[in-house]
């Protein structure tokens, strides 16, 4: 929705009377970024803050102060509203970090069926990670998993696979 920006969290709510806030904050990492505003959606727009002291008690909480929300009054008004903070400020992602989310938009190719599609979509269960590709006209999905990856081209946005026998047929209805 902002283009220029990524969000961080949400206000969660105000703690004390001098206006500290308090946020959840879903974006891992965030205490390694060094940033002295923050933005706050406001009627759909993205409203500038100086921030003034910014602590992380626990993972995914951060207590901040804002300048000129020096009383609960003014930071009651903040509650439940979105922060941001500008793309620059985005950490760069070590290539190292590439987890199995990250294969959305690759392409798959299986060994004996070559080049599936496109992964529309990538989706985490407790047991497995599956991915969707349409197919010959089919949605079809396989786990991802180091018995079927036998390799991935984070460059060329590939990923290579050998998929078990009829696994394939089970969409296609034996076509």
């Amino acid at each position: 929705m902002h283009d220029n920006h990524f969000r961080i969290g949400t206000i969660l709510k105000t703690r004390g009377l001098k206006g500290e806030l308090q946020v959840y904050t879903d974006f891992d990492g965030l205490d390694d970024i060094d940033f002295d505003a923050v933005f706050i959606e406001t009627a759909g727009k993205l409203v500038p803050y100086f921030v003034t002291s910014v602590k992380y008690p626990q993972a995914n909480t951060a207590f901040m102060y804002l300048e000129g929300v020096d009383h609960i009054d003014k930071a009651t008004p903040l509650a439940k509203r979105d922060v941001y903070l500008p793309n620059k400020l985005m950490p760069e992602k070590d290539p190292d970090d590439f987890t199995l989310m990250d294969l959305e938009g690759f392409i798959a190719i299986d060994e004996k069926h070559g080049e599936l599609g496109e992964i529309t979509d990538v989706t985490e269960y407790p047991q497995q990670v599956i991915a969707t590709v349409h197919y010959q006209h089919h949605e079809v999905l396989f786990p991802l998993n180091a018995e079927f990856i036998k390799g991935i081209d984070i460059e060329g946005g590939e990923i290579y696979l050998d998929l078990p026998d009829g696994l394939l047929d089970v969409y296609l209805g034996g076509e």
